[in-house]
């Protein structure tokens, strides 16, 4: 990821952070629609998993300045996510669902830049998770 790429998401997520809550809805209803399978998965009430979703997002997006110390815990998540269930072929549903829901949610400033910026990020990300997923705890 270069500079301009993360200040891409950095901005556009901060668009999207004043309605995470509608944002996260969103994404979980995008997520059952694509594959109604995934619902078993999620255990808590849906707002509680938005509020850890919006969390992780903000986490990542604003530490993508200092990849250094966000990817230990990007390989955490993707441990914990192996741990309920996630897998692999499940990565290019959430994905989907999320690009879905931040085109929604950004409307006109949802330009194929920044949906760019966003495969990319996604595609890094959840490749390192995936990686993680395979490794013993």
């Amino acid at each position: 990821m270069n500079k301009h790429d993360v200040l891409i998401l950095q901005r556009s997520f901060g668009m999207v952070e004043p309605i995470a809550e509608t944002a996260a809805a969103l994404f979980y209803g995008r997520l059952f629609e694509l594959d109604p399978s995934l619902r078993p998965l999620f255990k808590s009430d849906l707002k509680s998993q938005g509020e850890k979703l919006m969390s992780s997002l903000k986490l990542v997006v604003m530490g993508l300045d200092t990849p250094e110390k966000i990817v230990p815990a990007v390989r955490s998540l993707g441990q914990r996510h192996a741990g309920y269930g996630v897998q692999a072929q499940h990565y290019d549903t959430v994905g989907a669902a999320l690009l879905w829901t931040l085109e929604k949610g950004l409307g006109e400033a949802y330009t194929r830049e920044v949906e760019s910026a966003w495969v990319g990020a996604f595609g890094l990300l959840s490749g390192l998770m995936q990686e993680a997923a395979q490794q013993p705890v």
